[in-house]
Protein backbone atom coordinates (compact mmCIF):
# COMPACT_ATOMS: atom_id res chain seq x y z
CA UNK A 1 0.00 0.00 0.00
CA UNK A 2 1.21 3.47 0.54
CA UNK A 3 3.60 3.00 3.27
CA UNK A 4 5.35 0.50 1.02
CA UNK A 5 9.11 1.19 0.82
CA UNK A 6 10.19 2.36 -3.22
CA UNK A 7 12.47 -0.56 -3.55
CA UNK A 8 9.39 -2.86 -2.22
CA UNK A 9 7.02 -0.91 -5.27
CA UNK A 10 9.94 -1.68 -7.74
CA UNK A 11 10.05 -5.38 -6.85
CA UNK A 12 6.54 -5.93 -7.65
CA UNK A 13 5.93 -4.05 -10.60
CA UNK A 14 5.93 -7.12 -12.71
CA UNK A 15 4.60 -9.44 -10.28
CA UNK A 16 1.37 -11.49 -11.08
CA UNK A 17 -1.66 -9.70 -9.70
CA UNK A 18 -3.88 -11.38 -6.82
CA UNK A 19 -6.45 -12.32 -9.39
CA UNK A 20 -7.38 -11.48 -12.89
CA UNK A 21 -10.88 -10.53 -13.49
CA UNK A 22 -12.93 -11.46 -16.55
CA UNK A 23 -15.68 -8.78 -17.91
CA UNK A 24 -18.65 -11.29 -17.15
CA UNK A 25 -17.25 -11.66 -13.55
CA UNK A 26 -17.31 -7.77 -13.45
CA UNK A 27 -20.59 -7.89 -15.21
CA UNK A 28 -22.29 -9.75 -12.68
CA UNK A 29 -20.58 -7.34 -10.00
CA UNK A 30 -23.09 -4.73 -11.34
CA UNK A 31 -25.81 -7.24 -11.77
CA UNK A 32 -25.96 -7.54 -8.41
CA UNK A 33 -29.00 -6.31 -5.66
CA UNK A 34 -27.17 -2.80 -5.31
CA UNK A 35 -27.33 -3.00 -1.35
CA UNK A 36 -25.72 -6.42 -1.57
CA UNK A 37 -23.03 -4.75 -3.95
CA UNK A 38 -22.84 -2.50 -1.74
CA UNK A 39 -22.51 -4.62 1.51
CA UNK A 40 -19.64 -6.75 -0.04
CA UNK A 41 -17.90 -3.58 -1.26
CA UNK A 42 -17.53 -2.12 2.24
CA UNK A 43 -16.56 -5.47 3.74
CA UNK A 44 -13.35 -5.12 1.26
CA UNK A 45 -13.07 -1.84 2.17
CA UNK A 46 -13.16 -2.55 5.32
CA UNK A 47 -10.71 -5.23 5.62
CA UNK A 48 -8.01 -2.78 3.81
CA UNK A 49 -8.55 0.63 5.02
CA UNK A 50 -9.95 2.97 8.21
CA UNK A 51 -13.32 2.84 6.79
CA UNK A 52 -13.73 6.98 8.39
CA UNK A 53 -10.44 8.08 6.64
CA UNK A 54 -10.65 10.02 3.25
CA UNK A 55 -7.72 11.29 1.24
CA UNK A 56 -8.04 14.57 -0.15
CA UNK A 57 -6.13 15.85 -2.82
CA UNK A 58 -5.91 19.42 -4.78
CA UNK A 59 -5.25 19.34 -8.07
CA UNK A 60 -3.95 22.39 -10.58
CA UNK A 61 -3.81 23.42 -13.63
CA UNK A 62 -0.23 24.64 -14.27
CA UNK A 63 -0.54 24.66 -18.24
CA UNK A 64 -4.22 25.24 -19.60
CA UNK A 65 -5.30 24.82 -23.23
CA UNK A 66 -3.85 24.90 -26.45
CA UNK A 67 -3.47 20.76 -26.61
CA UNK A 68 -3.35 19.37 -29.88
CA UNK A 69 -5.22 15.87 -29.14
CA UNK A 70 -9.17 15.67 -29.89
CA UNK A 71 -10.20 13.61 -26.45
CA UNK A 72 -13.67 14.07 -27.57
CA UNK A 73 -14.72 15.33 -23.00
CA UNK A 74 -12.26 17.96 -23.05
CA UNK A 75 -12.50 21.78 -23.02
CA UNK A 76 -8.51 21.89 -23.42
CA UNK A 77 -8.43 20.75 -27.18
CA UNK A 78 -7.51 23.49 -29.37
CA UNK A 79 -9.22 21.38 -31.81
CA UNK A 80 -13.18 22.47 -30.28
CA UNK A 81 -14.45 26.27 -29.68
CA UNK A 82 -14.95 26.32 -26.21
CA UNK A 83 -14.45 28.58 -23.02
CA UNK A 84 -11.16 27.66 -21.78
CA UNK A 85 -8.47 30.18 -23.07
CA UNK A 86 -5.20 28.98 -24.28
CA UNK A 87 -2.37 29.68 -21.09
CA UNK A 88 1.49 29.63 -20.29
CA UNK A 89 2.94 27.39 -18.07
CA UNK A 90 2.25 28.44 -14.68
CA UNK A 91 5.43 30.47 -12.72
CA UNK A 92 7.01 28.20 -10.27
CA UNK A 93 6.10 30.85 -7.21
CA UNK A 94 2.29 30.87 -7.82
CA UNK A 95 2.41 27.02 -8.03
CA UNK A 96 3.95 27.26 -4.77
CA UNK A 97 1.50 29.82 -3.66
CA UNK A 98 -1.21 27.41 -4.70
CA UNK A 99 0.21 24.02 -2.95
CA UNK A 100 0.85 26.48 0.43
CA UNK A 101 -2.64 27.00 0.06
CA UNK A 102 -3.97 23.48 -0.34
CA UNK A 103 -2.01 22.10 2.13
CA UNK A 104 -3.29 24.95 4.79
CA UNK A 105 -6.69 23.90 3.78
CA UNK A 106 -5.96 20.41 5.14
CA UNK A 107 -5.10 18.49 1.13
CA UNK A 108 -2.06 16.24 1.71
CA UNK A 109 -1.50 15.28 -2.35
CA UNK A 110 -0.59 18.12 -4.68
CA UNK A 111 -1.27 17.52 -8.28
CA UNK A 112 -0.27 19.32 -11.14
CA UNK A 113 -1.62 18.83 -14.17
CA UNK A 114 -0.32 20.49 -17.92
CA UNK A 115 -2.77 20.32 -21.21
CA UNK A 116 0.60 18.55 -23.41
CA UNK A 117 -0.21 15.43 -25.67
CA UNK A 118 3.62 15.18 -23.40
CA UNK A 119 6.06 17.18 -22.15
CA UNK A 120 9.21 18.38 -23.94
CA UNK A 121 12.55 18.13 -22.69
CA UNK A 122 12.67 21.79 -21.56
CA UNK A 123 9.38 22.51 -20.34
CA UNK A 124 9.76 19.17 -18.15
CA UNK A 125 12.58 20.71 -16.59
CA UNK A 126 10.26 23.55 -15.12
CA UNK A 127 7.73 20.97 -14.09
CA UNK A 128 10.80 18.73 -12.15
CA UNK A 129 11.71 22.30 -10.38
CA UNK A 130 7.92 21.93 -9.26
CA UNK A 131 7.89 18.50 -8.12
CA UNK A 132 11.10 19.36 -5.84
CA UNK A 133 9.55 22.33 -4.22
CA UNK A 134 6.18 20.83 -3.64
CA UNK A 135 7.79 18.14 -1.85
CA UNK A 136 9.78 20.32 0.11
CA UNK A 137 6.38 21.48 1.63
CA UNK A 138 5.92 17.99 2.95
CA UNK A 139 3.07 17.69 0.53
CA UNK A 140 2.67 14.35 -1.81
CA UNK A 141 3.33 14.91 -5.33
CA UNK A 142 1.27 14.06 -8.82
CA UNK A 143 1.59 15.15 -12.36
CA UNK A 144 -0.53 14.61 -15.04
CA UNK A 145 1.80 15.82 -18.23
CA UNK A 146 0.37 13.22 -21.11
CA UNK A 147 2.28 10.89 -22.65
CA UNK A 148 5.86 10.06 -21.48
CA UNK A 149 9.38 9.48 -23.83
CA UNK A 150 12.21 7.66 -22.69
CA UNK A 151 13.83 8.30 -20.03
CA UNK A 152 11.08 11.04 -18.40
CA UNK A 153 9.75 8.89 -16.23
CA UNK A 154 12.80 8.36 -14.36
CA UNK A 155 13.97 12.28 -14.08
CA UNK A 156 10.26 12.37 -12.65
CA UNK A 157 11.33 10.12 -10.35
CA UNK A 158 14.48 11.24 -9.28
CA UNK A 159 12.84 14.98 -8.60
CA UNK A 160 10.54 13.19 -5.88
CA UNK A 161 7.22 12.18 -7.62
CA UNK A 162 5.08 10.37 -6.03
CA UNK A 163 2.36 9.75 -8.17
CA UNK A 164 2.02 9.67 -12.37
CA UNK A 165 -1.64 10.18 -12.94
CA UNK A 166 -2.45 8.51 -17.10
CA UNK A 167 -6.31 7.63 -17.13
CA UNK A 168 -7.19 4.86 -19.48
CA UNK A 169 -10.38 6.92 -19.76
CA UNK A 170 -12.59 3.93 -20.99
CA UNK A 171 -11.88 0.33 -22.41
CA UNK A 172 -10.18 -0.21 -25.55
CA UNK A 173 -13.45 -1.53 -27.55
CA UNK A 174 -14.81 2.02 -26.80
CA UNK A 175 -11.61 4.21 -27.05
CA UNK A 176 -11.55 5.08 -30.69
CA UNK A 177 -15.20 6.87 -29.85
CA UNK A 178 -13.88 9.33 -27.65
CA UNK A 179 -10.17 9.64 -29.13
CA UNK A 180 -8.65 9.26 -32.26
CA UNK A 181 -4.86 11.27 -32.35
CA UNK A 182 -3.17 8.43 -30.33
CA UNK A 183 -4.16 5.00 -28.81
CA UNK A 184 -5.28 2.93 -25.96
CA UNK A 185 -1.93 1.06 -26.21
CA UNK A 186 -0.24 4.47 -26.28
CA UNK A 187 -1.57 5.22 -22.82
CA UNK A 188 -0.61 1.79 -21.67
CA UNK A 189 3.02 2.49 -22.73
CA UNK A 190 3.32 5.68 -20.16
CA UNK A 191 1.62 3.56 -17.08
CA UNK A 192 4.50 0.92 -18.33
CA UNK A 193 7.08 3.20 -18.03
CA UNK A 194 6.14 5.27 -14.82
CA UNK A 195 5.89 1.56 -13.05
CA UNK A 196 9.20 0.65 -14.71
CA UNK A 197 10.63 4.06 -12.64
CA UNK A 198 9.16 3.06 -9.43
CA UNK A 199 6.30 6.07 -9.66
CA UNK A 200 3.35 4.89 -8.07
CA UNK A 201 0.65 4.81 -10.59
CA UNK A 202 -2.92 6.84 -10.89
CA UNK A 203 -5.10 5.42 -13.53
CA UNK A 204 -8.67 5.41 -13.69
CA UNK A 205 -11.47 6.34 -16.02
CA UNK A 206 -14.16 8.59 -17.01
CA UNK A 207 -18.12 7.47 -17.15
CA UNK A 208 -21.14 8.67 -18.80
CA UNK A 209 -19.05 9.11 -21.89
CA UNK A 210 -21.81 7.12 -24.19
CA UNK A 211 -20.37 3.99 -23.22
CA UNK A 212 -22.20 0.87 -22.38
CA UNK A 213 -21.86 -1.34 -18.71
CA UNK A 214 -20.02 -3.70 -20.76
CA UNK A 215 -17.46 -0.93 -21.52
CA UNK A 216 -17.30 0.05 -17.87
CA UNK A 217 -16.83 -3.45 -16.92
CA UNK A 218 -13.78 -3.80 -19.06
CA UNK A 219 -12.09 -0.45 -18.19
CA UNK A 220 -12.25 -1.88 -14.25
CA UNK A 221 -10.79 -5.52 -15.64
CA UNK A 222 -7.84 -3.76 -17.71
CA UNK A 223 -7.18 -1.75 -14.47
CA UNK A 224 -7.06 -4.09 -11.93
CA UNK A 225 -5.73 -6.36 -14.49
CA UNK A 226 -2.36 -4.18 -15.21
CA UNK A 227 0.75 -6.42 -13.78
CA UNK A 228 0.07 -4.17 -10.17
CA UNK A 229 -2.93 -2.53 -10.08
CA UNK A 230 -3.05 1.05 -9.76
CA UNK A 231 -2.24 2.85 -6.16
CA UNK A 232 -4.70 5.66 -7.17
CA UNK A 233 -8.05 5.36 -9.07
CA UNK A 234 -9.84 8.16 -10.12
CA UNK A 235 -13.36 7.41 -11.58
CA UNK A 236 -14.98 10.73 -13.06
CA UNK A 237 -18.31 11.45 -14.14
CA UNK A 238 -18.47 13.11 -17.36
CA UNK A 239 -18.52 17.33 -16.90
CA UNK A 240 -20.87 17.91 -20.62
CA UNK A 241 -18.71 20.73 -21.75
CA UNK A 242 -19.99 23.80 -24.05
CA UNK A 243 -18.31 22.79 -27.17
CA UNK A 244 -17.08 19.32 -27.40
CA UNK A 245 -18.25 16.19 -29.30
CA UNK A 246 -19.75 15.22 -25.60
CA UNK A 247 -21.47 18.46 -24.73
CA UNK A 248 -25.18 17.05 -25.02
CA UNK A 249 -24.42 13.61 -23.23
CA UNK A 250 -27.03 12.73 -21.31
CA UNK A 251 -26.09 12.35 -17.39
CA UNK A 252 -25.46 9.03 -15.85
CA UNK A 253 -27.79 7.06 -13.62
CA UNK A 254 -26.12 8.26 -10.32
CA UNK A 255 -26.83 4.54 -9.00
CA UNK A 256 -24.88 3.44 -12.16
CA UNK A 257 -21.97 5.71 -11.11
CA UNK A 258 -22.54 3.92 -7.02
CA UNK A 259 -22.16 0.56 -9.04
CA UNK A 260 -18.51 1.48 -10.66
CA UNK A 261 -17.14 2.77 -7.93
CA UNK A 262 -18.62 -0.42 -5.69
CA UNK A 263 -16.70 -2.80 -8.56
CA UNK A 264 -13.44 -0.94 -8.73
CA UNK A 265 -13.48 -1.19 -4.96
CA UNK A 266 -13.94 -5.04 -4.68
CA UNK A 267 -11.57 -5.58 -7.66
CA UNK A 268 -8.57 -3.26 -6.60
CA UNK A 269 -8.96 -3.66 -3.13
CA UNK A 270 -5.56 -1.84 -1.52
CA UNK A 271 -5.99 0.92 -4.32
CA UNK A 272 -7.39 4.75 -3.08
CA UNK A 273 -10.70 5.14 -5.35
CA UNK A 274 -11.19 8.58 -5.97
CA UNK A 275 -13.90 10.49 -6.36
CA UNK A 276 -13.21 13.03 -8.90
CA UNK A 277 -14.78 15.09 -11.76
CA UNK A 278 -18.30 15.72 -11.78
CA UNK A 279 -18.84 15.82 -7.61
CA UNK A 280 -20.35 19.23 -8.14
CA UNK A 281 -23.03 17.96 -9.47
CA UNK A 282 -23.63 15.31 -6.65
CA UNK A 283 -25.71 16.19 -2.94
CA UNK A 284 -24.27 14.73 -0.23
CA UNK A 285 -25.99 11.88 -0.04
CA UNK A 286 -24.64 10.43 -2.87
CA UNK A 287 -21.31 10.93 -2.57
CA UNK A 288 -21.78 9.41 0.98
CA UNK A 289 -23.00 6.82 -0.96
CA UNK A 290 -20.29 6.42 -3.04
CA UNK A 291 -18.44 6.53 0.02
CA UNK A 292 -19.94 3.77 1.57
CA UNK A 293 -19.26 1.83 -1.59
CA UNK A 294 -15.33 2.28 -0.83
CA UNK A 295 -14.39 5.52 -2.32
CA UNK A 296 -11.60 7.21 -0.02
CA UNK A 297 -10.08 9.64 -1.73
CA UNK A 298 -11.22 12.81 -3.47
CA UNK A 299 -10.09 16.10 -5.28
CA UNK A 300 -10.61 18.74 -2.36
CA UNK A 301 -10.63 22.39 -3.84
CA UNK A 302 -13.07 24.88 -5.23
CA UNK A 303 -11.50 24.20 -9.09
CA UNK A 304 -10.27 20.59 -10.88
CA UNK A 305 -8.39 21.67 -13.90
CA UNK A 306 -11.58 23.25 -16.07
CA UNK A 307 -14.26 22.64 -14.02
CA UNK A 308 -15.42 23.54 -10.71
CA UNK A 309 -15.92 21.48 -7.50
CA UNK A 310 -17.40 21.95 -4.31
CA UNK A 311 -15.84 24.41 -1.97
CA UNK A 312 -13.88 23.56 0.88
CA UNK A 313 -16.48 24.82 3.64
CA UNK A 314 -18.89 22.31 1.92
CA UNK A 315 -16.74 19.88 1.92
CA UNK A 316 -15.31 20.52 5.79
CA UNK A 317 -19.18 20.30 6.67
CA UNK A 318 -19.95 17.40 4.82
CA UNK A 319 -17.21 15.57 6.97
CA UNK A 320 -18.29 16.83 10.21
CA UNK A 321 -21.41 15.71 9.52
CA UNK A 322 -20.93 12.46 8.74
CA UNK A 323 -17.45 11.98 11.08
CA UNK A 324 -14.69 11.09 8.77
CA UNK A 325 -11.36 12.46 8.68
CA UNK A 326 -9.02 13.83 6.24
CA UNK A 327 -5.64 11.98 5.61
Amino acid sequence: MQASSVAAVSSLSHAAPARRWSVDEVLALYEMPLMDLIWRAQGVHRENFDPNAIQRSTLLSVKTGGCSEDCSYCSQSARYDTDTERERLMPLNEVLAAAQAAKDKGASRFCMGAAWKGPKDNDLDRVLDMVREVKALGMQTCVTLGMLKDGQASKLKEAGLDYYNHNLDTDKEFYGQVIKTHTHDDRLDTLEQVRDAGINVCSGGIIGMGESRKNRAGLLVQLANLPKAPESVPINNLVPIPGTPMADNDRLDPFEFVRTIAAARIMMPTSWVRLSAGRQQMGDELQTLCFLAGANSMFYGDRLLTTDNPDVNRDDALFARLGVKAV
